[in-house]
C-alpha cells in the first residue's frame, strides 16, 4: 500500500471499541474492534485504549501508511478544549486526561471529542448531511443523543454537555429516566423505551426492530405503541427545530433503520407541529456504525493541521 496521510481513530462504546485508520477524504483504510474490559475497572479500560491507540499507529507504519494524528470519541461529558473525558455513567471513569495520555504514548497529536458530536461531524460533512452548512444529528438508539454542526463543526457547549435532546422533558406524569427525571425524551422513545413500553402493553419481551415490524404488519398493540412513539418524538424533533432551525436532520442509529414506518408518519407529525417554521430536510444516516470513527478522524486531523498552520 503507498504511503499516505493517516488518521488513527477510536470509537469507545460501552464494552467495545471500534477502531480505524481512515483517510482525508473519510476512507476506512483498516478497522479493529476490541473490547474495553469494562468489568476490569476505569483505569483498565484507560489502559486498553492507549495500548489499542498505540498499537494502531504501528500497524499504519507497517502498512506503509503516514499516521499524522489520533482521535478519540467517548461516551458522556467531554472537556473537548482540555482533551479531558470528564465523566462516563457507562464506564465509570472521571476526568481522564485521554489527549495527554495518548500523545505522550504515540508522540502524535491527539484530539478528544463527544462519540455522538463525532458522528454529527462525519454526517455532515461525508454524509447525509454533506452540502449543508447547518446540519442536526439525532442518533436514536438504546438512548437518544444529538449533535448541532454549523460550517463543518460541532458545537461542544460550555460544559461539555450540550445539544442533550435525549432529556427534554416531554411529558410531566411519564417514566422515570437515566438522568432522575421523569417523561424525558430518551425514556419514552429510544429503542429500549419501545422495547419496555411493549411490554408494559402486555406484549412479549421483544427487541424494539421487532415491535415496529409488528406494528408494520397491523398487530394494533405494536402499531399503537409505535404511533405514539412517533408522535412524541416529533415533538422532541420539533423542539430541537424550534431552537435550533436546521437545514438538515440527519437521523441515525438503530431506530433510524426502521426506514418510511418511521420517516413517513415522523415527518408528518414535524409538519404539524412546525408553526412559522420552516420544514428540514428529513433523512437518514449515510455512514452506519463507521460515522464515531470517520468522526474522530476528521477530528484529529483537523487538530493537526491547525497545529501545522
Amino acid at each position: 500500500m503507498g504511503t499516505g496521510e493517516t488518521a488513527v481513530a477510536i470509537d469507545v462504546g460501552g464494552t467495545a471499541m471500534k477502531c480505524a485508520l481512515v483517510a482525508p477524504d473519510g476512507t476506512v483504510l483498516h478497522g479493529e474492534r476490541h473490547s474495553t474490559g469494562r468489568e476490569r475497572g476505569p483505569a483498565a479500560v484507560v489502559d486498553a485504549i492507549v495500548d489499542v491507540a498505540a498499537g494502531l499507529v504501528g500497524t499504519a507504519r507497517d502498512r506503509g501508511l503516514d499516521p499524522r494524528a489520533v482521535g478519540i470519541v467517548v461516551p458522556g461529558v467531554v472537556d473537548e478544549a482540555n482533551g479531558v473525558a470528564v465523566y462516563s455513567s457507562n464506564i465509570g471513569w472521571r476526568d481522564v486526561p485521554f489527549v495527554s495520555l495518548i500523545g505522550a504514548r504515540t508522540g502524535l497529536t491527539t484530539a478528544l471529542g463527544h462519540d455522538v458530536r463525532a458522528g454529527a461531524v462525519a454526517e455532515a460533512r461525508l454524509g447525509a448531511g454533506a452540502g449543508s452548512d447547518n446540519v442536526l444529528f439525532v442518533a436514536i438508539g438504546t438512548g437518544i443523543a444529538a449533535g448541532h454542526v454549523l460550517g463543518g463543526r460541532t458545537y461542544p457547549g460550555a460544559h461539555g454537555a450540550p445539544s442533550e435532546l435525549g432529556h427534554v422533558q416531554v411529558r410531566h406524569d411519564g417514566p422515570l429516566c437515566g438522568c432522575g427525571r421523569y417523561g424525558c425524551l430518551e425514556a419514552l422513545t429510544s429503542a429500549a423505551a419501545v422495547a419496555r413500553r411493549y411490554r408494559e402493553a402486555g406484549g412479549d419481551g421483544i427487541a424494539a426492530a421487532e415491535v415496529v415490524a409488528r406494528a408494520v404488519a397491523g398487530e394494533p398493540r405494536a402499531a399503537e405503541v409505535w404511533a405514539e412513539t412517533v408522535e412524541i418524538l416529533a415533538e422532541g424533533m420539533t423542539t430541537a427545530l424550534r431552537l435550533l432551525d436546521p437545514e438538515v436532520v440527519v437521523v441515525g442509529g438503530g431506530l433510524a433503520e426502521a426506514g418510511d414506518a418511521l420517516f413517513t408518519p415522523l415527518a408528518k407529525g414535524m409538519e404539524a407541529r412546525r408553526a412559522f417554521q420552516a420544514m428540514p430536510r428529513l433523512v437518514s444516516a449515510d455512514l452506519g456504525d463507521e460515522a464515531g470513527c470517520i468522526g474522530a478522524a476528521l477530528l484529529a486531523l483537523d487538530r493537526f493541521h491547525a497545529e501545522e498552520s
